[in-house]
């Protein structure tokens, strides 16, 4: 018949539930489950806590409200990570933030645009050719970083060319 192991805590320890606590000894957090250690990091690894408490909740090693209680944290922080954890694993904690991207419409760009424009070029074919959405094109014209080149009209082309004569 096997034998009971009854969870020995050494002095000091933060309980999380019955069987799991942590104790944070010279700037390292270690976590023990009923005698033994199973983890540890640095006390000021956010990353590496989040990515374990997020195991802890999913192994059901503890729940979430005995999470946030032990440690101070809000629901809504463990709910990310554990979303983070499951979506992305143990890498996405680790994993540059994704960020946008360098602007479009740089002012090289914007003077091809314009020349391209004023050779009465439309702006879908623009977009196209550039391989640009039009929408962007349409918010930058709007905006009045470009401009459309104002169309002729009858009279004035017939009096611009009297003038030249």
């Amino acid at each position: 018949m096997p034998q009971l192991q009854l969870p020995i805590f050494p002095e000091g320890m933060t309980m999380i539930n019955a069987n799991l606590g942590f104790i944070t000894k010279d700037n390292t957090v270690t976590y023990i489950y009923g005698s033994l250690p199973i983890f540890s990091h640095d006390e000021d690894d956010l990353k590496t806590f989040r990515m374990f408490s997020s195991q802890l909740y999913i192994n059901g090693s503890a729940s979430q409200a005995e999470i946030c209680r032990a440690f101070g944290v809000s629901r809504i922080s463990v709910k990310r990570s554990v979303k983070l954890y499951r979506e992305e694993g143990m890498a996405g904690f680790f994993a540059e933030p994704k960020r946008r991207g360098a602007a479009v419409l740089t002012p090289p760009v914007l003077e091809k645009i314009q020349e391209m424009l004023d050779s009465e070029l439309s702006i879908p074919k623009i977009a196209q050719e550039l391989g640009l959405k039009a929408d962007t094109l349409r918010k930058a014209v709007y905006a009045g970083k470009l401009h459309k080149p104002q169309k002729k009209s009858r009279a004035t082309a017939k009096s611009a060319s009297r003038d030249k004569l």
